[in-house]
């Protein structure tokens, strides 16, 4: 197969999966090396940006997705008849940062840093996919542990963990702060942990990709 056709039926196996394909299964399926279907999804996914098209590809850790763009959620959501969920709350960003920046985690983990009981945060986080249980630790009990998920790094417009923002160094805010400030891009007062008010942006990218869940 010509390079073009290698492209072509990368997006035909994209399309039809749905779901995000690993780099590995591409490889095998089309008999090319791994660093070879990377070049050429690299080169698919300009040509997407190119063309300025209602979908796209992007990468998820080792696997690549068709996903529609952002910019036409409106659309889609209408088309649909799809409705917003309710943005989390300060608590479950709160909980999110604690996994995502220490996964794998045990809830007992993320309730000792935030030092309340986050049952039903971690429940409602798993129930919108954006952590999911990572196995158990071999500890007595044999309590779960938590991770985030692909779905995770869809919200927040990230291909791997790796490009997480660095934690601010903040001495007068405490870990807590620390954690928080990661989501809401430093401007969210943390003293308050009753406020229930995340900023908008941070409202904005998370709708976005749990709506659908």
């Amino acid at each position: 197969m010509t390079e073009k056709e290698y492209r072509s039926s990368i997006e035909a196996i994209l399309f039809a999966a749905g779901d995000p394909v690993e780099v590995k299964r591409l490889a095998e399926t089309l008999e090319l090396t791994e660093s070879a279907v990377k070049t050429q999804m690299d080169i698919l996914i300009d040509e997407y940006a190119a063309m300025d098209r209602g979908i796209t590809i992007i990468r998820l850790l080792d696997s690549y997705q068709m996903v529609s763009v952002k910019k036409y959620a409106p659309q889609v959501r209408k088309a649909m008849d799809l409705r917003r969920n309710i943005p989390l709350s300060q608590a479950a960003m709160e909980v999110l940062a604690v996994i995502a920046y220490n996964q794998p985690v045990t809830k007992s983990f993320v309730e000792q840093v935030r030092g309340v009981d986050c049952s039903g945060v971690i429940g409602s986080l798993t129930t919108k996919g954006l952590i999911e249980e990572r196995g158990r630790l071999e500890l007595p009990g044999r309590p779960l542990l938590y991770g985030t998920t692909d779905h995770f790094l869809r919200c927040f417009s990230i291909s791997s963990l790796d490009e997480l923002p660095p934690i601010p160094k903040d001495e007068d805010k405490g870990d807590r702060g620390k954690q928080l400030s990661i989501f809401e891009n430093e401007t969210e007062n943390t003293e308050n942990p009753d406020d229930d008010t995340v900023t908008a942006s941070v409202e904005e990218i998370v709708a976005e990709a749990v709506e659908g869940k």
